[in-house]
């Protein structure tokens, strides 16, 4: 088994790390959008978050991970058996879309063996339905070709998946947390997609020099012999992961502060936000810090440590603007709590 950087082990880059943990606290944020140079830990980051997550209850041999205790009414598999469903423990699925894959690959497509063998249509289920219910990771997410922008876009807003295709017609449920990452001198993200996205970390190359040293010793070692390196941060990962399933459990008995709303709905009217959607993405992402610190309410503090990564990919371009959007959003945050 191929094993991956600890996420723990990753140096710096703390807007990224929160970024991810907040969205697996609660994927209701709506997912994380990460950009910066390449070689700054963006896939590393992201491809570590499997290691990280609880295991979860699904029906056995259901492609489409339906939950044991509540199966998808639409769901292809589970319907057909009203009793006898078999749960088993496994973990969050998280799934890539590669640059290249086709729409039947992403979608599904019909079975073209059971059709040659038996004789008869069958759906062969595609990516979507691999991550329902997980994380969805496109790498160079900004490179996504423009038909395949659409289908994310029409399944993200329904949680449905339609697919039609020589004579079958299918609909299954596909939930999933979308994440993203890619390099924006290569290209800007389509403004639609990008208002999808819950957080938007912006991952700039480490400064300091000594970070800098550790960070290369740190891959060296991993590549020298990467189960000795992973073993060597077990103990902080199992810590780590143990602190996210509390997390989890405690986030719906977290409340927000009016004062923390108020900050909130300040900062978008400040930032001439449009819509709602900057609001809910900032109180969901107090509420799940504040589950992951340990509290019981939201307040100021939670929404100003977050602003940034629920606000600044919301702005309008104002090509005047010398300053980033996350410097103009903690300009104007600073301005709120003056």
């Amino acid at each position: 088994m191929q094993q991956s950087f600890p996420f723990v082990a990753i140096v710096g880059q703390e807007e990224l790390k929160l970024a991810i943990l907040l969205t697996v606290i609660d994927p209701s944020i709506g997912g994380v959008l990460v950009t910066g140079h390449r070689g700054t830990a963006k896939s590393t980051a992201v491809r570590a978050l499997a290691q990280l997550l609880p295991m979860t209850t699904v029906v056995a041999g259901c492609p489409y991970n339906c939950d044991a205790a509540s199966p998808a009414p639409d769901c292809l598999h589970c319907s057909r058996k009203t009793s006898n469903l078999k749960a088993i423990r496994r973990t969050v699925p998280v799934v890539d879309l590669p640059l290249g894959a086709t729409e039947d690959r992403v979608v599904g497509s019909v079975d073209i063996e059971r059709a040659l063998i038996d004789g008869v249509q069958a759906f062969s289920p595609g990516l979507l339905a691999a991550a329902h219910r997980g994380f969805l990771y496109i790498d160079e997410v900004n490179l996504l070709e423009d038909h395949l922008v659409d289908l994310l876009l029409d399944v993200a807003a329904s949680g449905v998946n339609v697919v039609e295709r020589e004579g079958l017609s299918i609909r299954h449920p596909a939930r999933f947390v979308l994440v993203g990452s890619g390099n924006p001198e290569e290209g800007d993200l389509r403004p639609q997609l990008l208002d999808r996205f819950g957080l938007h970390a912006r991952i700039r190359t480490v400064s300091d020099v000594s970070q800098r040293v550790e960070i290369v010793k740190r891959r060296l070692a991993f590549e020298t012999d990467p189960v000795a390196f992973c073993k060597r941060y077990s103990s902080a990962q199992a810590k780590l992961r143990g602190t996210l399933v509390k997390a989890i459990a405690r986030r719906p008995h977290v409340e927000v502060s009016n004062e923390a709303l108020l900050l909130a709905a300040r900062l978008c009217d400040l930032l001439a936000i449009d819509g709602h959607r900057g609001e809910l993405a900032i109180t969901r992402a107090a509420l799940a810090l504040a589950a992951y610190e340990g509290a019981t309410t939201a307040v100021p503090e939670h929404v100003k440590r977050v602003a940034p990564l629920a606000l600044a990919h919301r702005l309008r371009k104002d090509p005047l603007e010398p300053a980033a959007d996350d410097e103009r959003v903690r300009r104007v945050l600073a301005e709120a709590l003056a």
